[in-house]
């Protein structure tokens, strides 16, 4: 004899049968290892590190772009506008940096949602909050901005292919 099925009240039936989620194709995903970005070398005090620009901005590149599951060019490129729409508005003013703060601070908030979406990993976000973490004023701000150019730079040479 036929089965009876039900209608639930979202008009779907209940009972045997039908996509029940899991592992989708068959195959589990393999998890693949992610080195950890140390955060250490990356300092805007005086006097600068010769290498912070470069070798530094370089590694961190090299480390962030290992993972190609996500932290597409184009994402890191949303925050890197973002953090020169602050630093443009701030210039070398002082006053007007310490009103900002709290909105360039807020990059973190939204690097953590963007991870949380899998848009990005945390080696990135903690690359993030310790620029940010490092801009105490106007010209650390500068800083900051200047180092995610050249890692956004170096970023490119290391995943070339991607959003041509």
């Amino acid at each position: 004899m036929a089965e009876i099925r039900q209608q639930n009240p979202r008009g779907r039936a209940q009972g045997g049968g039908g996509y029940r989620g899991g592992n989708q194709g068959g195959r589990a995903r393999e998890a693949a290892y992610i080195p950890a970005l140390a955060v250490e070398e990356i300092r805007f005090a005086s006097p600068l590190d010769p290498e912070l620009f470069n070798s530094i901005a370089k590694r961190c590149a090299e480390t962030i772009g290992h993972n190609d599951r996500c932290n597409k060019p184009s994402q890191l490129r949303r925050f890197y506008d973002e953090l020169v729409m602050w630093q443009t508005k701030v210039g070398t003013d002082e006053a007007r940096f310490q009103e900002v703060r709290p909105f360039i601070l807020m990059l973190n908030a939204k690097a953590a949602y963007a991870e949380g979406r899998q848009l990005v990993d945390q080696n990135f976000v903690k690359l993030l909050e310790r620029c940010l973490r490092q801009a105490e004023d106007a010209k650390t701000l500068g800083y900051a901005k200047l180092f995610f150019e050249a890692f956004l730079g170096f970023y490119k040479e290391v995943r070339p292919n991607e959003n041509k």
